[in-house]
């Protein structure tokens, strides 16, 4: 068992990362760990997971009664002008 494989790489991304023909294969490989990475961090922080979500919910919320309050008042502006006909 080769050293990066301790660390957890597989035998087939650190064929890649030495380079050769495989050069855009090592690059995805990189860009994956270190997104992985990212996630874990992210998810360990908490970070999205709450405040994120529930300021969009929030968001959601504050724009459906908007446009109830806006169907609302067209519909009692309607009522107005029909009653003073």
């Amino acid at each position: 068992m080769t050293r990066n494989q301790t660390n957890g790489l597989r035998s087939r991304v650190v064929q890649a990362m030495r380079g050769g023909k495989r050069k855009s294969l090592a690059q995805r490989a990189a860009s994956d760990i270190t997104d992985a990475a990212a996630d874990v961090r992210r998810r360990l922080t908490g970070g999205e997971a709450k405040r994120g979500i529930a300021g969009r919910k929030a968001a959601a919320t504050r724009k459906r009664n908007a446009a109830k309050r806006s169907a609302a008042a067209k519909q009692g502006a309607r009522t107005r002008a029909a009653a003073k006909r």
